[in-house]
């Protein structure tokens, strides 16, 4: 089995004049045992062998995709998985978005991490569109979409939730244009054919409603909220033992958002 997680550890894990939160995030990710670790918000990861440390106390491989404009993402792979290449998509996205593609028993997996525009739903579609086309370019039908997507999912109510919010935070999810909900950028991810991991294992997952913000640690910007994701191809999706958010011990502080597992029928190849 091949076990893929995602988590946005908020800046990277350290506070501003505040408190360093990587000791508990190590914790968390060493109890997961992820093969596969998508990180966001990797703020200092591309300098001073930050990476290099924490990815030596997880014993993984890291591939980082640097940020021109916000903070680098990575993805880290446990061996015996193999790497087969590793990259970043070279678009303008505001933060960034790495590609790694693992060999598995069923053929290479391509995984895309990446963290979509905090601020603006028309650049999460533009940069939906490039994640999207770097799919199709896949090596094979295996193919994962992970991380914080920042949009809310097209299946869901939100009006109740968004209507609690500061308009500051409220108006990242609404349309410009009539000020309904905008949920066009996850749309657009079903509607290429990739599948919400979390969807279609929601049965008999320990938490019915997959919200991954805010935790314990805060969020003044969220109001209880599904902004973290497992997209799948439908090969992947066939595959698809069980998806969770990790609400447990130390992930309930250790970042503003929880972390999302999933578990593959798939074996290092």
């Amino acid at each position: 089995m091949l076990r893929v997680m995602t988590w946005n550890i908020r800046t990277g894990g350290r506070d501003r004049g505040g408190t360093d939160r990587l000791d508990p995030v190590v914790r968390v990710v060493t109890t997961q045992a992820p093969d596969v670790l998508a990180l966001q918000e990797l703020r200092g990861f591309d300098r001073n062998g930050l990476l290099a440390e924490v990815a030596g106390r997880l014993g993984m491989t890291p591939h980082l995709a640097r940020s021109c404009f916000g903070q680098p993402v990575a993805v880290l792979v446990r061996p015996p998985l193999r790497v087969v290449s590793a990259g970043v998509l070279r678009r303008p996205f505001h933060h960034a978005a790495a590609s790694v593609v693992v060999a598995t028993s069923a053929g290479p997996l391509t995984v895309l991490g990446t963290h979509l525009h905090p601020y603006s739903s028309g650049r999460r579609r533009m940069e939906v569109d490039w994640l999207v086309a770097a799919v199709r370019r896949a090596q094979g039908p295996l193919a994962l979409v992970t991380g914080d997507l920042n949009s809310l999912d097209p299946t869901v109510d939100h009006t109740t939730r968004l209507a609690g919010m500061p308009a500051l935070y409220r108006r990242r999810h609404l349309r410009r244009a009539g000020g309904g909900v905008d949920t066009r950028a996850v749309a657009r991810l079903l509607a290429a054919g990739l599948v919400d991991l979390w969807l279609s294992c929601a049965t008999g997952a320990p938490e019915p409603d997959g919200l991954t913000v805010p935790t314990r640690f805060g969020g003044a910007e969220f109001a209880g909220m599904r902004l973290d994701y497992l997209f799948g191809s439908s090969a992947v999706a066939a595959r698809t033992r069980y998806v969770r958010v990790v609400r447990d011990g130390d992930a309930d502080t250790a970042s503003d958002h929880y972390p999302v597992v999933a578990e593959l029928d798939l074996d290092p190849a």
